[in-house]
This record gives structure tokens, C-alpha cells and sequence, in this order.
């Protein structure tokens, strides 16, 4: 017996949908990272829109923000401790500085267009271009 669902219905009156299985899939799967590190997307204005991480502890240096086709890959790993912290003893370690990665999902013509790290925050900037081509156009209809 087969407990997974079926997609054929929503496929039946659309054409060149093929990757969207492959969102339901990824958005069905559990999060593989637990919540961290918990993030905010902000949409600012028409195709703008900011995705803010709390990446308290991190440095520049430790983080690397990816682009590829349609997927923004944000990761961060914590560098070797410096020998001036080899004379310190923790009596509580609280802030999580530990090595993650958060994959996003961007939809066609969004481009990531610069970060920033402040006050623990690291912010993404992005926007949505359509180009010519991708906007809706009429179509003349002619008679015979």
C-alpha cells in the first residue's frame, strides 16, 4: 500500500511545473537544523526583501553567504580558538557559536544584492527583476 499523496491532479491544468514537486518535497521535509540559527524574511517593498539572521558570536570571516541557480546558501564555522583563550575555564557557555547552514529557496529573478553583519545580525539583501521577456504582453489576435 502506498501512504505517500499524489500531485497528478494539481499537474493536469499546468504546464512546465516540474521543479514543484521537488518545493513540496523540501518544504514537507523536517528542518535538519533544529531552528538554527532562527531568522526573520522582510519583505520592505515591492521585490524587495531583507532575510536577517542572529548570528551572535560570529565574525565576518566565519560566515560565508553562497548564490547558485535558485538557492542562497548561508553557512557559518567556527574558527580554532585563539591561544589567548586557552587560560580562560567556562563557568556557563550560553551563546551557541556552533557550525551551521540555512538553505533558501529563491523564486525566478530574485538576486541577492549585498549583506551586512551588525550588532549580531547578519542581513541579506535581495530584489526581484523581472526582465522584459518574463512580463506579462498581449497578444494580438487576428482574424482569418
Amino acid at each position: 500500500m502506498n501512504s505517500g499523496f499524489s500531485l497528478a491532479p494539481l499537474f493536469r491544468h499546468s504546464v512546465g511545473f516540474d521543479r514543484f514537486d521537488d518545493l513540496i518535497n523540501n518544504a514537507l521535509r523536517a528542518d535538519q537544523s533544529g531552528g538554527y540559527p532562527p531568522y526573520d524574511i522582510i519583505r520592505d517593498a515591492d521585490g524587495q526583501y531583507r532575510i536577517v539572521m542572529a548570528v551572535a558570536g560570529f565574525r565576518e570571516s566565519e560566515l560565508n553567504i553562497t548564490v547558485q541557480e535558485n538557492e542562497l546558501r548561508v553557512s557559518g564555522r567556527v574558527e580554532v580558538p585563539t591561544d589567548d583563550e586557552g587560560d580562560r575555564t567556562w563557568l556557563h557557555r550560553g551563546i551557541a557559536r556552533r557550525a551551521f547552514e540555512r538553505t533558501f529557496r529563491l523564486a525566478d529573478h530574485v538576486r541577492v544584492t549585498g549583506a551586512g553583519l551588525k550588532d549580531g545580525l547578519l542581513t541579506v539583501q535581495l530584489e526581484q527583476v523581472v526582465p522584459e521577456e518574463a512580463k506579462p504582453r498581449m497578444v494580438p489576435i487576428q482574424s482569418e
